[in-house]
């Protein structure tokens, strides 16, 4: 490849939410940006989460020169254990991402392996022909960065997931002047953050939330649980600050919650007021208007803290009557009819349950499209790719810069495993890299896929039946059964006369076979299997997964 060729690669965060990770390439010289993970929608029946295809980057190991993390949500860093098994390269991000990343290798005991190199904005690093400048974004994190890469082919910028908030917690503003900059120098391709381009106008400052705490945290006397993402540490510092000045004790309830706020605190990222935090133990000798807890299930996770409170299965913390409490995250799309189980349950123990469609309690990290606007106007890049979206959401933010004047030909919209190539004069979509989902299912790594999770739904709707026949080898005649068990289709003791149809069939179709002299095991599998699945279909109208073994003896 010509050195002074670019090829951008999502492998990820395009046509989806989730997975973020982009491959930037040039001459034998890779740079990996974000590395992330996304939860399992509702028809991957099984699957704990779901990472990029890395098959591009491992057939290429010996180019990649490091991986750079924009901020520490999971859906930027969480698939970052399976691609440093893979390959083992620098990790490159600021502080608090760099201290979550830290936390997670741990656990799956990468730790030792890896090498995490500190960023902090304004800094520029040399990954081979690639120059890294970081810029400060603003979002619902602490320490998110935007990049200007510097290649032989021109400038990118790639904003990560921002929002343009003029006033944020800990006062850090997103570098719009160094954004603006980068318009001045002239750059080559915008990767911009789509998300929440449906959205008109600005999206609120995270301060919005805290006044909308001030206020109920007035109004309340009794307990108040707030349930919100363990990673938005301003979310948690103004609960903190908000409790202080209601002379509130805040207790913080989830491993999630408890690891990152502790991260969060040895960096200087949170910071409680003398005699604020308190221990789990606390909560029963305090009195009910000077209690604050903050935990995880914000998004009706099944094992979460909120959700075993919810369902009185917490071990520690029984939801009171006149319990307030407050779901300050957005509603993950997919997640909603989880979330509204929680909340029921919440209501049916006796809590006020606040959440973000009845109160002002959560705010969007993402840019709306007047922000989004701004970005364009700032950078003012000559091709534009808008990224982390679903595929309609990428369509209306491309709409959205060519309203800005660039041109639609200079915009390109791009699918996981497109390869968009760029010269100093050129732009086109050249091919494509391997690139997918890998369903990840306790410790096995892609050894789930689409047959699995087929046969796994068939078994969760139809259910399975077992015919057990037994064979004598040396004249295949049958010996015993057959024997038939159902798991999922019929109770086969309330339904006695379903199972000796079922075995009557068999009963007939084997003696036929006897006469045929076709007892071969082969045929005898696929004749018992036809038989049944045509007589539960005329009789029930049902598909359960038929399965004969025949067993030689």
């Amino acid at each position: 490849m010509d050195d002074a060729t670019l090829l951008i690669i999502p492998l990820g965060g395009v046509g989806e939410i989730g997975l973020n990770m982009t491959v930037f390439q040039s001459g034998d010289d890779i740079l990996v940006v974000d590395a992330g993970l996304m939860f399992p929608e509702e028809e991957m029946l099984g699957v704990d989460v779901v990472i990029p295809d890395i098959t591009y980057l491992i057939e290429n190991r010996e180019k990649v020169l490091g991986i750079i993390i924009t901020h520490g949500h999971e859906d930027h860093i969480g698939a970052l254990p399976y691609l440093l098994r893979e390959i083992n390269v620098p990790v490159y991000g600021t502080p608090l991402t760099l201290g979550l990343i830290s936390e997670k290798l741990k656990e799956h005991e990468l730790n030792e392996k890896s090498t995490l190199i500190c960023v902090r904005p304004r800094e520029i690093i040399q990954i081979g022909v690639f120059s890294v400048e970081c810029i400060r974004i603003t979002h619902s994190i602490v320490d998110g960065i935007g990049l200007g890469i510097t290649t032989p082919a021109g400038r990118v910028v790639h904003t990560g997931d921002f929002k343009i908030d003029q006033t944020p917690v800990d006062g850090e503003l997103l570098d719009i002047h160094r954004f603006g900059d980068y318009g001045e120098m002239g750059t080559l391709v915008l990767l911009s953050d789509s998300t929440n381009v449906e959205k008109e106008g600005y999206s609120l400052s995270e301060r919005e939330v805290g006044t909308a705490f001030d206020k109920i945290f007035g109004d309340t006397k009794k307990r108040i649980i707030v349930a919100t993402f363990a990673s938005n540490i301003h979310r948690i510092q103004q609960v903190i600050d908000v409790a202080a000045k209601y002379k509130r004790k805040v207790i913080l309830n989830g491993r999630s919650m408890i690891n990152n706020s502790r991260i969060a605190e040895e960096l200087g990222y949170l910071r409680y007021p003398p005699d604020v935090k308190t221990a789990m133990e606390d909560l029963y000798t305090l009195p009910d208007d000077e209690i604050v807890i903050v935990t995880t299930g914000s998004q009706g996770e099944p094992m979460s803290s909120l959700s075993r409170m919810a369902m009185d299965d917490h071990k520690q913390i029984k939801v009171k009557e006149g319990d307030t409490v407050l779901l300050s995250a957005r509603f993950i799309p997919g997640n909603e009819r989880a979330i509204g189980r929680v909340i029921n349950h919440l209501f049916r123990r006796g809590a006020n349950v606040l959440y973000e469609q009845v109160s002002d309690i959560h705010v969007s990290g993402h840019a709306c499209r007047e922000e989004q606007k701004m970005m364009i106007n700032l950078v003012r890049p000559k091709y534009f790719i808008p990224i982390h979206g679903e595929y309609r959401h990428l369509v209306y933010h491309a709409r959205l810069a060519e309203g800005l004047n660039i041109p639609k030909e200079n915009i390109l919209i791009l699918e996981d495993g497109d390869i968009a190539k760029f010269t100093k004069d050129s732009a086109a979509i050249a091919g494509k890299a391997g690139a997918g989902r890998v369903f990840v299912d306790g410790k096995g790594i892609g050894d789930v896929g689409s047959i699995v999770l087929r046969d796994r739904k068939h078994l969760g709707m139809d259910g399975i039946i077992i015919v057990l026949i037994g064979i004598e080898k040396s004249t295949a005649k049958v010996v015993t059964g057959p024997e038939i068990i159902t798991r999922g289709f019929v109770y086969e003791a309330e339904s006695q006369e379903v199972m000796d149809e079922l075995r009557s069939i068999v009963i007939a179709l084997l003696g036929e076979m006897e006469q045929e002299s076709k007892q071969e095991w082969i045929v005898v599998k696929e004749r018992v299997t036809s038989a049944l699945k045509r007589h539960i279909k005329k009789k029930m109208e049902r598909r359960p997964m038929i399965i004969p073994i025949i067993i030689e003896v």
